[in-house]
């Protein structure tokens, strides 16, 4: 039995998801938001985390809950690790890079079928990759993302409408590094200014 948890923060999403995996004779599933995700994972102990690749990143550090899930999985033992798979867009790279930074093992596209959903669970949980074909593009995409990690953590939040200050404080970070990070990603964007960067990087799909 292939135990699975799925995590994400629409109710109903969770609920629609949950009764197709459950019908599935292989699969037994649990449901948590990112909220309440690794403790339920202390609990569950998966075989394989579902996770939506556009999970919120808590004060825009990083690959929030994924990372969170990859961390936690170390204290269970060797080759104890749940595998992650992530639901992801081929518009969206931005999410998508996160995930693989993440070491997620697993991608489908969010307009997949179902059957394209149980067969990346299986394979994961056997220790495969699985990439949606569909999601080609997103990948070579989020290889030509220009920011680096940093640089979009930084402009994620102050496309949140994080002060310099505030940013600073979040990422232990001085105001200094900040402005010198918003300046970088003003020249590698080809923006005009802040604002024109996080729409460029909006419309581009990398926040």
């Amino acid at each position: 039995m292939i135990r699975v948890l799925l995590v994400h923060d629409i109710c109903l999403f969770r609920w629609a998801l949950t009764e197709v995996l459950d019908r599935e004779n292989d699969i037994e599933v649990a449901a948590a938001s990112t909220r309440d995700a690794t403790e339920r994972a202390r609990a569950t102990r998966p075989d394989v985390c579902v996770v939506d690749a556009e999970s919120p990143e808590p004060n825009g550090t990083g690959t929030g809950i994924l990372r969170k899930l990859s961390k936690l999985a170390k204290g269970k033992g060797p080759g104890k690790s749940p595998a992650l798979l992530v639901l992801g867009s081929a518009h969206r790279p931005g999410p998508l890079r996160r995930a693989f930074e993440a070491n997620a093992l697993g991608y489908v596209d969010k307009e997949a079928s179902p059957v394209q959903l149980t067969t990346g669970i299986r394979q994961v949980a056997a220790g495969k990759r699985f990439i949606d074909g569909s999601l080609g593009f997103g990948f070579l995409q989020a290889a030509d993302i220009p920011l680096t990690r940093r640089e979009l953590s930084v402009l994620s939040l102050a496309a949140e409408g994080s002060s310099v200050s505030e940013i600073a404080g979040v990422l232990h970070l001085s105001t200094g590094t900040v402005r010198n990070y918003m300046s970088a990603i003003t020249r590698k964007t080809g923006a005009r200014n802040r604002v024109d960067a996080i729409r460029i990087s909006r419309g581009e799909g990398w926040l």
